[in-house]
């Protein structure tokens, strides 16, 4: 089983960058791929982005695609969600997960692995 922790969250004006970061323990994290998710306050948990064990594929929820990147250094056994022009309704708590899959998926359910979570707040 693999842990994870992230980290990166803050506060930014709109317009602004921040990256987050997803540090993994325990088993490869290399075995596991990775996503992102969010949630804001009254809203249910929505897909950001994955990325396959190998990096190679990577894919993004159409409201952040353009914006957002995801990627992962499998040798530092940290994932990354690197945010640019943010807007206000990209304020919510940000959860990385894990998933034994190749590539992943869209749905929550899949992932069985989750971190603690990062507010990001946007403001204007």
């Amino acid at each position: 089983q693999v842990q994870l922790v992230e980290s990166g969250g803050g506060w930014v004006q709109v317009g602004g960058s921040l990256r987050l970061s997803c540090a993994a323990s325990g088993r490869s994290f290399s075995d596991y791929s990775m996503a992102w998710f969010r949630q804001a306050p009254g809203k249910e948990r929505e897909y950001v982005a994955r990325i396959s064990r190998n990096g190679f594929n990577r894919y993004h929820s159409p409201s952040v695609r353009g914006r957002f990147l995801i990627s992962r250094d499998n040798a530092k056994n940290t994932g990354y969600l690197q945010m640019n022009s943010l807007k206000p309704e990209d304020t919510a708590v940000y959860y990385c997960a894990a998933a034994g899959s190749r590539y992943g998926s869209e749905y929550a359910k899949d992932y069985d692995t989750w971190g603690q979570g990062t507010q990001v707040t946007v403001s204007s």
